[in-house]
């Protein structure tokens, strides 16, 4: 451990209390904060704990800690520190994100912090003038991290927005009459996996569901959870067998997610994924795109009470514009290239968000160590 620090309890350095109950009922009008599990959700016209002060969730959301600089009333689903002991407040705020409150949560239905968990735990805390130093890199880098964190998200989204509006665009400002089609007239095929649980076994074939549908028309069958014999994916393919160039729709749960199945590729489906194939003068590409194009309204569709889901006569009878095969061609291979393209870019973003989430945790790690 660096020279001058110490090891000490929790407790000795920033002592948990639990907040304080506050009916809706008996909330009034004003300025202070209430602060919940999830962060500054109300106010009162009172505090009951003097600022600057840090709170963290006790009950339902665990492991958020929040820094509140003026008096507050923290509300009892929180916990705050009711004795800093002369430790700096916002140095505090930055152990207890690292300290990773997530790990002491317990319960089988709602999580629950007992602050008795973690009063005992041992942390490193050094000098007060220290303390100051070591805040003040920290907040001046986290700052800087959190704005390069919005910057790349909002460029994520901009790529996703920018993708989404010229693939609307392609299909309703076209400028052509183009004849209608159902697609049960266009399709060799359009059926559902199985809709009963097959005999699993502990290697064979995956079996997929909509969950593995990923953005940009994959299928993700790298991580399947569960696996069928042979003998029963050849059983199950009398009703169903994906191949490759057939597209796959999600029926339940997150509806209207299309995949393409790639060549290689060989799974079975549950009922909760529909499946369409096409002959070989269709453009899937453009099919999918236009598909894909329509989530809004394949969503708006869905039938069901307790679970919307939808149906195979629904994806039978839904209408698709036919423009000639040379055009279809022409759209699915524009739009799969911007749609590759943006795939890219969103890889380089979300890359350098974790790469941002990386570089947080290590100069956490770094001020509490000793080594900032």
């Amino acid at each position: 451990m660096k020279k001058g620090w110490q090891t000490k309890k929790l407790v000795e350095v920033a002592t948990l209390q639990r907040g304080f109950d506050l009916p809706t009922q008996d909330r009034l009008s004003g300025d202070i904060p209430l602060v919940t599990s999830s962060g500054i959700s109300d106010t009162h016209n009172k505090s009951a704990v003097r600022g600057p002060g840090v709170a963290t969730g006790r009950s339902g959301s665990i492991g958020n800690v929040f820094f509140i600089e003026e008096d507050f009333w923290p509300l009892n689903t929180v916990l705050y520190v009711k004795d800093f002991h002369g430790n700096d407040p916002r140095f505090v705020f930055h152990l207890l994100k690292e300290f990773d409150l997530k790990r002491f949560a317990s319960g089988s239905g709602v999580p629950t912090l007992n602050r008795n968990f973690v009063h005992d735990e041992l942390v490193s805390v050094p000098s007060l003038p220290e303390q100051r130093r070591i805040v003040g890199i920290l907040d001046e880098a986290l700052d800087g991290l959190v704005t390069a964190k919005a910057n790349a998200e909002k460029n994520l989204q901009y790529a996703r927005a920018l993708f989404e509006s010229h693939l609307q665009s392609v299909f309703t400002l076209r400028g052509e009459v183009w004849p209608i089609k159902k697609l049960g007239e266009l399709s060799d095929q359009i059926t559902d996996g199985t809709h009963n649980s097959p005999p699993y076994v502990e290697a064979g074939i995956p079996m997929l569901d909509s969950k593995h549908v990923k953005d940009g028309f994959l299928i993700d069958d790298t991580e399947p959870e569960k696996f069928i014999s042979l003998a029963t994916d050849a059983l199950l393919a009398k009703r169903c067998k994906p191949r490759a160039g057939d597209i796959l729709i999600s029926s339940r749960g997150s509806i209207g997610k299309i995949a393409i199945v790639r060549e290689g590729q060989d799974f079975n489906i549950m009922g909760n994924m529909i499946l369409i194939r096409l002959p070989a003068g269709v453009s899937r590409e453009f099919t999918a795109f236009y598909l894909r194009s329509q989530v809004s309204h394949i969503e708006s569709i869905a039938r069901g009470v307790a679970q919307k889901g939808l149906y195979l006569n629904q994806i039978r009878d839904y209408e698709l514009p036919q423009p000639p095969k040379t055009k279809q061609a022409q759209i699915g291979k524009q739009l799969n290239a911007l749609s590759t393209e943006t795939q890219r870019l969103e890889s380089i973003y979300l890359q350098k968000l974790t790469a941002l989430d990386d570089l947080k945790k290590s100069l956490l790690h770094q001020a509490f160590s000793g080594h900032l």
